[in-house]
């Protein structure tokens, strides 16, 4: 069970940054820097270090300008299954669980954070800047726990699966209403 949480926690942070998560994963392995992260322990360290401090940089930059939103939204939608289930096997201890169901978890909870994320981002035109630092913060934070209170937050992971729940009921009553306000003109 601890290895789901702790997949919870990993795929919420890489539905919340791409790079971020990829980079203080590697960091918190000390020398051996993603040697057991599968897909990433192929390339080299030094290359890895540059193009995840490149990313880790632009992504904090760029998350605070509308235009960059909307390229960071573009990229993050189609990697962050891919960094989801990525980040859930890298935090995967040795366990009899299956690594594809692990995997599996971490990738869809990326691409629903992201999904929610999108959809916040084009129901409001642009996300706030609060919004942008709260992001930040949590994917650091989620990372963290990922590694060293997997039950800490596997629990922020549900609570955020609870809000993208909650705002896709929200997004259809709001649908709803608007095309029978439609209807009435």
């Amino acid at each position: 069970m601890i290895e789901i949480l702790a997949a919870l926690s990993a795929g919420a942070a890489a539905g919340l940054r791409l790079g971020i998560p990829l980079l203080v994963i590697g960091l918190l392995q000390g020398s051996n820097l993603w040697s057991q992260v599968p897909l990433l322990s192929r390339i080299s360290p030094y290359v890895l270090i540059c193009l995840l401090t490149s990313w880790s940089l632009f992504e904090l930059f760029a998350s605070k300008k509308l235009g960059g939103q909307r390229i960071l939204q573009l990229v993050q939608l189609f990697l962050s299954p891919i960094v989801g289930a990525i980040m859930g096997l890298a935090v995967d201890s040795a366990t009899e669980m299956p690594n594809w169901i692990i995997a599996l978890i971490g990738g869809l909870l990326a691409l629903v954070l992201q999904l929610v994320q999108l959809g916040w981002f084009y129901r409001l035109h642009g996300l706030p800047l609060w919004a942008v630092f709260i992001q930040d913060a949590l994917c650091i934070i989620l990372v963290l726990f990922a590694v060293d209170a997997p039950r800490s937050g596997g629990l922020i992971a549900l609570i955020l699966l609870w809000f993208a729940i909650r705002s896709a009921k929200q997004w259809y009553e709001w649908y709803w209403q608007n095309r029978k306000n439609r209807g009435k003109v």
